[in-house]
């Protein structure tokens, strides 16, 4: 049996490459985009009443990691990444149907466009369906997961001077946190778990239109060594 589905829109991320994006919405507060809905969602009939809402669902597909063979068991970076476990019991993007959940924050709605906090999409993710949050139905009180019972814990950033005055500089541009953005989702530490970085490798990730480099002088602390306009 197979069902067709199509999207209802697309986000506008500030998230343009997988690497350093949260493993988990909330993880970033400043992580913002804008979900794009497409015809005929885009009128305002399709959104009417959202404005009452904090929080919605996005079923979304992880379009940048369909796979024609469906995976059993996979390797959830929160286990390390050396560790294999049955696919239905991590949320690794690596799903039998491509698809993704995620719970974000709502920050304005208009006619055809939504925009959100609290992201952890890739720029240009499609999205399937919109669900608003019911705080008394989607909060389990008693719920627990043996793998994942806290967030992860954060390390240490801090920044060369040049670097932040640029990061500060750009935020400006943008009108984006974008010092907050990068402070947030490097503290949880991208790289592999099984990888020892070592001072002399950096590292780097794009957010916006800038390309964001850092490394670790010590393990279990980064420091940032400079934002830079991405090269087109």
């Amino acid at each position: 049996m197979q069902h067709l589905v199509s999207p209802v829109g697309i986000v506008h991320s500030c998230f343009k490459e997988k690497f350093a994006i949260p493993r988990q919405p909330h993880l970033a507060p400043a992580a913002r985009g804008v979900l794009e809905l497409l015809p005929p969602f885009d009128q305002g009939d399709a959104v009417q009443g959202l404005e009452q809402v904090s929080h919605v669902w996005l079923l979304f597909l992880f379009h940048q990691a369909l796979e024609d063979k469906p995976r059993l068991k996979v390797r959830p970076p929160r286990l390390g990444g050396n560790q294999s476990v049955g696919v239905f019991s991590t949320r690794a993007t690596h799903r039998p149907n491509g698809i993704g959940q995620s719970v974000v924050r709502l920050e304005r709605v208009e006619p055809g466009r939504l925009h959100l906090s609290g992201i952890d999409l890739l720029d240009g993710t499609p999205v399937l369906d919109i669900k608003p949050y019911v705080p008394y139905a989607d909060s389990v009180a008693e719920a627990h997961n043996g793998m994942a019972d806290a967030p992860p814990p954060l390390i240490p950033v801090d920044w060369q001077d040049a670097a932040l005055q640029q990061a500060q500089q750009h935020a400006l541009r943008l009108g984006q946190p974008l010092v907050a953005l990068i402070e947030q989702c490097l503290a949880q530490d991208p790289r592999p778990a099984y990888q020892q970085p070592q001072p002399d490798r950096r590292y780097g990730a794009r957010f916006w239109d800038l390309d964001v480099h850092w490394h670790y002088p010590e393990p279990g602390r980064i420091r940032v060594l400079d934002v830079q306009t991405a090269a087109t």
